[in-house]
């Protein structure tokens, strides 16, 4: 995992514009919220899904990246005032707080739009039909029916209790349909382009996106903002309905357990090949941070 990190942070590196090319102040902000924090857990499916299909890793990586850019750009916005209005992030200033409203804004623009130019400047599988299809996977994914879509029910549900249909409906949107387009676009970069076993991938992604926001429930309610690296306790305080609220914390924990033994039943039909997505929904479930 740290050296896959580590490769993540070299091709971000790599393909985001230079901190002194022009307009400096934007592309520096870039870089900013992007390089340096985060546990790069999209990334890290990305590679896993590519590596249960037997993907080109060089593939992989350009896929990890952009749906690093696209969480990047979220996280930027989701902290705005205009939306959750945040001054914490991987552990130090939110982007807008480093620079400025107007700034943070463009960065996760900018983010957005870099990111479908990686994933489609360069072959990633066989043939450019199948390559488009990873293009309207990402673009749904991340749209009004996707993750802006959660978001917007989100800001919708605030103060007001919602039921947990209501908010799985929320959480799938706004977290998990990412999470989901990032062990499918690496699955795709292999040979993986439909069939069962996609169908069983696409299992194992719903149930790791979901049990994902159950467990950032959980330690927002349970953690602190040192070991988080940004700012907790911020669901209570904004009477945000949560896992936590709904079911309390010891049920919100079996939950994300049942997620996890889902997640990993999906991937029966796999070998070895898989082994790193069945470490990731360990890690996904069973973190502390």
């Amino acid at each position: 995992m740290h050296a896959r990190q580590e490769e993540i942070e070299g091709v971000l590196e790599h393909l985001l514009p230079g901190a002194t090319a022009s307009p400096a102040r934007l592309h520096e902000a870039m870089r900013y919220a992007v390089l340096g924090g985060g546990k790069r857990v999209r990334p890290l499916l990305a590679y896993a899904g590519g590596e249960a299909a037997g993907a080109e890793r060089s593939r992989v990586a350009r896929v990890a990246a952009a749906v690093e850019m696209v969480h990047a750009y979220s996280l930027v916005h989701d902290d705005l005032p205009c939306m959750d209005d945040d001054v914490l992030r991987r552990g130090r200033a939110t982007c807008h707080v480093a620079y400025d409203e107007a700034t943070a804004l463009l960065v996760g623009d900018a983010l957005q739009s870099l990111a479908f130019q990686v994933l489609v400047e360069e072959p990633l599988c066989e043939r450019a039909a199948d390559q488009l299809h990873m293009v309207l996977l990402l673009a749904g994914a991340i749209g009004s029916r996707g993750m802006a879509g959660g978001q917007a029910i989100d800001l919708a549900s605030t103060g007001r209790e919602v039921t947990l249909p209501e908010l799985e409906n929320m959480h799938i949107r706004k977290t998990g349909e990412l999470i989901r387009a990032s062990v499918l676009l690496g699955a795709r970069c292999g040979c993986l382009q439909h069939g069962e076993a996609l169908e069983s991938l696409d299992r194992f992604a719903k149930c790791a996106g979901l049990a994902f926001q159950v467990v950032d429930d959980v330690l927002d309610a349970d953690s602190d903002s040192a070991t988080l690296g940004k700012t907790a306790g911020k669901d209570a305080r904004q009477n945000k309905s949560t896992y936590v609220s709904l079911l309390g914390i010891s049920q919100a924990r079996q939950f994300a357990a049942e997620l996890r033994e889902q997640a990993l039943q999906a991937l029966n039909g796999f070998g070895d090949e898989a082994n790193r997505l069945r470490q990731l929904i360990d890690f996904i479930v069973l973190r502390r941070h």
